[in-house]
């Protein structure tokens, strides 16, 4: 039986056991001189999972009493994250070596960040899910403060902590309250205890569990860490938290609303969608004053955030599809637009300021075509990729009779759009200014150009997202 279990959880397992030997290695060896090589060796091995993972699994299949799932659902997700973590760790060794940063104990921590959000994604009890999320959250309280000699990395670590110390205590209440009025932690009685007329303290665990995750997501009105923490972390974990934890934490999100509160889609769709709208308009407004790249970044994800719990609010299948379709297409953009950030350095220092970019197609036509193609995409103009990520959302609201917030996913889009096409207008129309040096990492630029060509080749078929999706959609709910 044990072996059963097992065989179920062997990638984290081998990722887990990958992240401990790791760090005993480094720690009786040379220490920060490895890092170069972990972080090389702990990419391949998220590809080689990612591949092992998307090959290999067939069907659907539980573990240890039904705490863990591994289904179509929690496969798609997984891929993702390992991928899109993969991405970022290669395209972040360049700056952080310049500048001193690259530390082994980075490649080992979002290893074990990695492993919480396979088990997020595959949750199928409130403990095993708060102990993914915990996994997860420890190893990036850790990185966001991982330049100890910088005031504004120590203090985004620290509020980090804080509030997700916060959303936790409040996730756990909600979790307390279900136990108690469902009897068990499993989501397969608590969806029982949760069908038809259910109990209110039910109720109330939901709406304290939902609160918890809107933090994960950041969901307005638990966005308040957000801004800070990408501004003050050192960039290539700033292009992390943008991409892999986002996934995992708005799969968990599914997976919770379908797989323990599907029996009450009614009282979970109403604070679903305002999270949806308060986020998209927010994130867009605010977005617009911002001066600093990362800064707008965050609010972008703000707001992309609230387009994909678009998608969930709908409550139905296809909304499942078109969220994942969602944040696949999203963490695609993220890379290549984090890949041109970490690029973006005058006499070998960092810059973030936006007004920076002044007339950048003229020194690097190249660079900013590629990035023209990714803002577009983010701000969801067609033809581009970004656009049939809005455009699956917005049915997906559509058709689960959400049509307000279909209309206002329309309205906020287009004050979306402000922001990123301010960026075009500095690359392309802006004052003559010093400008800023080119990036010297190939792998920047290698992700920088693929990322734009996905999103221009990518409107032939998605690269058979969409089917994939499909099917892990029907998985989570049936």
């Amino acid at each position: 039986m044990i072996q059963a279990d097992l065989n179920v959880v062997l990638p984290e397992i081998v990722l887990a056991v990958y992240a401990m030997a790791g760090l005993l290695l480094a720690v009786y060896t040379r220490k920060d001189q490895l890092a170069g090589v972990l972080v090389w060796l702990t990419a391949a091995l998220f590809t080689a999972l990612a591949i092992w993972i998307g090959v290999t699994g067939d069907g659907a299949r539980v573990a240890f009493g039904g705490m863990i799932h591994d289904d179509g659902f929690a496969r798609f997700a997984k891929v993702t994250i390992l991928l899109s973590a993969a991405a970022v760790l290669v395209m972040g060794q360049d700056y952080m070596a310049r500048r001193d940063m690259l530390r082994f104990e980075f490649p080992m921590l979002v290893a074990l960040a990695a492993v919480g959000m396979m088990v997020m994604v595959s949750a199928g009890d409130l403990m095993a899910l708060y102990m993914g999320l915990e996994l997860q959250s420890l190893a990036l309280y850790v990185v966001a403060s991982l330049r100890r000699d910088s005031v504004k990395s120590t203090e985004a670590g620290l509020k980090y902590f804080v509030l997700g110390a916060l959303s936790s205590g409040l996730l756990l209440y909600g979790a307390s309250l279900t136990y108690g009025y469902a009897g068990t932690t499993l989501f397969s009685g608590v969806i029982d205890a949760a069908s038809g007329q259910a109990p209110m303290g039910l109720l109330f665990g939901l709406v304290f569990v939902l609160a918890g995750l809107a933090f994960k997501v950041s969901a307005v009105p638990f966005h308040m860490w957000t801004p800070d923490v990408y501004e003050g972390a050192p960039t290539p974990i700033t292009a992390f938290f943008a991409t892999a934890p986002k996934v995992a934490a708005m799969g968990l999100f599914a997976r919770v609303v379908h797989d323990a509160y599907g029996g009450v889609v009614g009282d979970w769709q109403q604070i679903v969608a305002v999270l949806s709208l308060l986020s998209m308009f927010l994130g867009g407004v605010a977005a617009i004053g911002q001066t600093n790249i990362k800064r707008l970044m965050a609010y972008s994800s703000i707001a992309h955030m609230g387009y994909a719990l678009m998608g969930l609010a709908a409550g139905t299948a296809f909304g499942v599809q078109a969220m994942l379709i969602y944040m696949a297409i999203y963490v695609t953009m993220n890379i290549g637009t984090f890949a041109f950030i970490l690029s973006m350095e005058k006499d070998g220092k960092p810059v973030t300021e936006i007004a920076a970019l002044n007339m950048y197609s003229v020194s690097h036509p190249g660079r900013a075509a590629a990035m023209l193609v990714l803002l577009f995409s983010l701000a969801g103009v067609p033809p581009l990729v970004g656009f049939f990520g809005k455009l699956y959302v917005l049915r997906a609201a559509y058709e689960g009779g959400l049509i307000w917030l279909a209309v206002a996913g329309v309205v906020a889009s287009v004050i979306g759009a402000f922001y990123y096409l301010r960026i075009v207008y500095y690359m392309y129309f802006g004052e003559e200014s010093e400008g800023i040096d080119a990036g010297r990492s190939p792998v920047q630029w290698g992700l920088l150009m693929a990322s734009a060509v996905i999103m221009v080749v990518g409107i032939i078929n998605l690269f058979g997202i969409e089917g994939a999706a499909q099917a892990a959609a029907a998985t989570l709910v049936n």
